[in-house]
């Protein structure tokens, strides 16, 4: 299926980032359906207390899903914090990695939490057996995204939709349960998340900022490259 527009895509697109003016922004878009973020992409946007702009956002962005990470590498640890971070707000789901730094799996904490009901999102998933064990252990009370970094099999060589469809087929019989396509890197992954039936694609501004190629007529666009060469070009005074 050819998509020209957002209208068509079933796939929802959340908006990933740490810039608190373009969060709210996005959020206000009818075709942004909810938001992510992480401890790295808060560094770089020069985040220095997580939780006072966790509470920022969440003043203001109350009727649409906000993933915020736990950042402890011990599991107790980390638990309590996901029990803080969701007390922040009835849309706030709790990102847990699928492991620590050490490569321990994260699986208690994942089962607690969802036995306790907190709204969990299980990230840095990149293999089958990553899937297969958190589906065995989560409670159907809670609701979880899982989410599987696409992007990064893709950055091995591999390709990562046969992982992503397998993933499907996997929490078909879960309906708490939905698959996030994370770490995108290019508009096309929006369309091949679509095309699987994909429960949710993230994307970064980066990304986003290309909406507006759906379906453009790419005769028109081959002229239009030519004339960014050439404007390039003159402008920088080039001869031979």
């Amino acid at each position: 299926m050819i998509i020209n527009n957002l209208n068509q895509l079933e796939t929802k697109l959340f908006a990933d980032g740490a810039d608190i003016e373009k969060m709210l922004e996005l959020s206000k878009t009818p075709y942004i359906a909810g938001l992510t973020t992480n401890p790295s992409l808060m560094r770089r946007s020069g985040v220095k207390d997580y939780k006072d702009f966790a509470k920022r956002v969440l003043s203001q962005i109350q009727d649409k899903p906000i993933s915020f990470e736990v950042f402890s590498d011990d599991i107790e640890e980390m638990i309590q914090q996901a029990r803080e971070i969701a007390t922040w707000g009835k849309n706030v789901n709790v990102k847990i990695p699928i492991t620590n730094s050490k490569g321990e799996t994260t699986n208690r904490a994942v089962q607690i939490l969802s036995q306790e009901g907190i709204h969990l999102n299980v990230t840095a998933i990149l293999t089958i057996e990553q899937v297969e064990n958190v589906i065995k252990i989560l409670d159907s009370k809670s609701n979880v995204f899982i989410s599987v970094f696409a992007g990064r099999i893709a950055d091995t060589g591999k390709d990562p939709i046969p992982l992503m469809k397998e993933s499907l087929r996997i929490m078909k019989n879960h309906s708490n349960v939905k698959l996030i396509w994370a770490s995108p890197r290019e508009l096309l992954n929006i369309i091949q998340a679509n095309e699987i039936g994909c429960h949710i694609i993230t994307a970064t501004s980066d990304i986003l900022s290309k909406l507006n190629l759906l379906g453009k007529d790419l005769s028109e666009y081959s002229v239009e490259t030519v004339n960014m060469f050439r404007n390039d070009a003159i402008a920088s005074g080039y001869s031979i």
